[in-house]
């Protein structure tokens, strides 16, 4: 692609291939601590399913991304075993996780889709919970159970036939 400049753009290549792509393209930057090398990813086109007539029927741009778990030199043990654990329903029982893109028309927009998605979930599987601080229950919350509790008794008592005195 050119620039109005006329020069080109930063990191883009003219044709699909890896070996052109500036080194900070090949990397996957899932947070601060993690980055997966591309080349861990691999991608395979299919067929998309759905509306779009003619051109649908002919051209496979349906991606699909597979990233395996088990064998990622990127990920320690911790890492792994929160994935599993988060992303047991995705994962294969081979370890390798799949992410489909069938959204848009063209392969490429499908696989940068694949790879988006995939860099957030794990972003998503991987970050900590923030540890939960326990907190009173307030005074006026504790005073309206007590008052609902005593209302709920007296509606019942109400239901009770009344004893009879001879």
């Amino acid at each position: 692609m050119s620039t109005p400049g006329g020069g080109r753009e930063r990191g883009v290549c003219q044709h699909d291939s890896l070996s052109c792509v500036e080194p900070w393209r090949t990397m996957i930057e899932i947070n601060r601590e993690l980055r997966i090398p591309r080349d861990e990813l691999t991608f395979t086109a299919s067929r998309s399913a759905g509306p779009g007539g003619q051109h649908v029927n002919k051209v496979s741009s349906r991606v699909t991304l597979r990233f395996s778990v088990d064998s990622s030199p990127s990920l320690d043990d911790a890492q792994r075993e929160r994935l599993h654990a988060r992303l047991a329903t995705r994962i294969t029982k081979r370890g390798v996780l799949w992410v489909h893109a069938q959204r848009h028309r063209s392969q490429s927009r499908n696989r940068d889709a694949a790879l988006a998605r995939f860099a957030e979930l794990l972003r998503d599987a991987l970050a900590e919970e923030p540890e939960r601080r326990p907190t009173r229950t307030p005074p006026r919350a504790r005073r309206m159970r007590r008052a609902d509790k005593q209302r709920r008794s007296q509606t019942k008592a109400l239901r009770k036939t009344p004893e009879v005195e001879l």
